[in-house]
């Protein structure tokens, strides 16, 4: 028997959902200040009145919803899988405002992109967007990669059980510190430095190519919070392209790497642990996949005869397919070109890298390394259980950040969750063909991308696109950044909720 929620279930998500509306309401007061600065009132007042709407919604919520009782798992999950929902659709009121989105459900599109750092777009006239609505994207990107549940962990909501269980359901299952707080606020502390770090390198290299200071600094902010949260919003519609400088290029590359890399690992790194990257199952995993997935793309660009020179080739193959495989979506090439110009053996190349992410526990999307190299690690097990005699006993390990033996239970989860992601990318492919009337190539690279929370678009992504097909990359962006588990329970519960007793 299914047994309904109760009241008191309902106060306990309302109540920490209140908390994270709080904290994405306290979040708009920096686009909104920097908007006064820069003398853009129109946009500024955008921000205002969300940011009102929002603390609204929050505090409402949280006084109809108060209560000093913890979360349980089911709780926890349900919290993370809405609190995206919600974001999603108060951080799109002031894009929305600004009159650059043709209709709400094209703003959501962008915040939910925003958000689940996918960086596909629907946004029209980019280019003359206000420094205020620019700098939001880009800051619903930052808190996204961080994570939602990260900003109220870190800032809002106190230590509990309940706490741990919401920063599972946002798809970390990783402790970098002993209390999760801590956890939360070291992920912090190591964004922000990069942030500084990243913004002064790509600020200044922008300079030597002829920004302007205040320009150049503030695409270098921008540019950062995207690529290291894997993400892929630009302040230009041309995306890379805008720039058209190797050295710039060259920078991103590190950051989106740095992006693409577990938080514990940064730890360690921190700590001076270095041996750790070279012994790492999730960085060498990525550095094999790396270069098997380039080497399919070149040899099909090769093929077609797109990039002949090392150079191009750089700045055009390899750059997109780091972008594709740690999930940020910066491009170097027109949308159009992927279909006009690559040929199916490369696209193939870079779908391969799309799906399969990079690690656990960081800012990017996909199957992740993690996950690949347990199943690897299993297989090998297989096969060495069937060589050897019957009497010999088969352990396999593997080290990540310390020695773990393969288990069934980690097998398991590891395949599913794959499983999961492979269906989700065949779903939307299917969607593209249903509903776009797109050749099935097409369609699963555009899939594969908002699945795995890339951002790289081959064309199918635009403003005229059927409003059914929008909605199903806003599910796969939402999904596919949650690693389903959330939004399983969220499901669970709304059909509790309908049907027990």
């Amino acid at each position: 028997m299914i047994l309904r929620p109760r009241l008191e279930d309902i106060k306990v998500i309302g109540h920490y959902l209140s908390k994270i509306i709080i904290g994405l309401g306290f979040t708009m007061f920096i686009p909104a200040i920097m908007g006064l600065a820069f003398g853009e009132f129109n946009p500024a007042l955008d921000f205002l009145i969300a940011l009102q709407i929002t603390l609204f919604f929050g505090v409402t919520l949280g006084k109809v919803c108060f209560t000093e009782k913890d979360s349980n798992w089911m709780h926890g999950m349900v919290v993370v899988a809405l609190s995206w929902v919600v974001a999603m659709l108060l951080g799109a009121i002031p894009l929305w405002l600004s009159g650059h989105w043709k209709s709400y459900l094209d703003a959501c599109f962008d915040s939910m992109s925003g958000f689940a750092t996918t960086g596909l777009v629907l946004v029209q006239d980019l280019d003359h967007l206000s420094y205020t609505h620019n700098l939001w994207r880009h800051l619903i990107m930052f808190i996204g990669g961080q994570g939602i549940i990260i900003v109220a962990l870190s800032f809002l909501v106190k230590g509990s059980a309940g706490a741990f269980r919401m920063y599972v359901g946002e798809a970390r299952d990783e402790k970098i510190l002993p209390n999760i707080i801590h956890t939360s606020q070291f992920i912090w502390l190591v964004s922000i430095v990069y942030l500084i770090l990243g913004t002064l390198a790509l600020g200044i290299t922008a300079i030597l190519d002829g920004v302007k200071p205040l320009n150049a600094f503030f695409h270098g902010a921008c540019i950062f919070m995207a690529a290291f949260d894997t993400g892929g919003f630009a302040p230009q519609s041309q995306n890379m392209l805008y720039y058209h400088s190797l050295p710039f290029e060259f920078v991103t590359i590190i950051i989106m790497l740095l992006g693409a890399i577990n938080f514990k690992l940064h730890y360690h790194i921190w700590t001076g642990n270095r041996k750790e990257i070279w012994r790492n199952i999730e960085t060498v995993t990525l550095f094999i996949t790396i270069m098997a997935t380039f080497f399919i793309t070149a040899f099909g660009l090769k093929q077609v005869g797109a990039y002949p020179d090392v150079i191009p080739l750089f700045r055009k193959g390899f750059y997109q397919l780091i972008s594709g495989h740690t999930g940020t979506g910066y491009q170097t090439v027109y949308a159009r070109q992927f279909i006009n110009e690559w040929g199916d053996l490369a696209l193939a190349g870079i779908i391969c890298a799309m799906a399969l992410g990079g690690s656990v526990c960081s800012t990017t999307g996909g199957i992740k390394m993690l996950r690949l190299g347990i199943i690897f690690k299993a297989l090998k097990q297989d096969i060495k259980t069937i060589i050897l005699p019957s009497r010999a006993i088969v352990v396999q390990k593997f080290h990540h950040v310390k020695e773990i033996f393969v288990e069934d239970k980690q097998v398991r989860s590891a395949f599913l969750i794959t499983l999961a992601y492979l269906l989700l990318y065949g779903f939307g492919a299917i969607a593209g063909m249903l509903f776009g009337g797109h050749p099935f190539l097409n369609a699963l690279f555009e899939s594969t991308s908002a699945a795995g929370n890339v951002g790289l678009s081959c064309g199918i992504t635009d403003v005229g696109m059927p409003a059914i097909l929008k909605i199903t990359y806003i599910f796969q962006m939402w999904a596919g950044r949650l690693e389903f588990i959330s939004i399983f329970t969220l499901l669970g519960f709304l059909y509790a909720a309908i049907k027990g007793r």
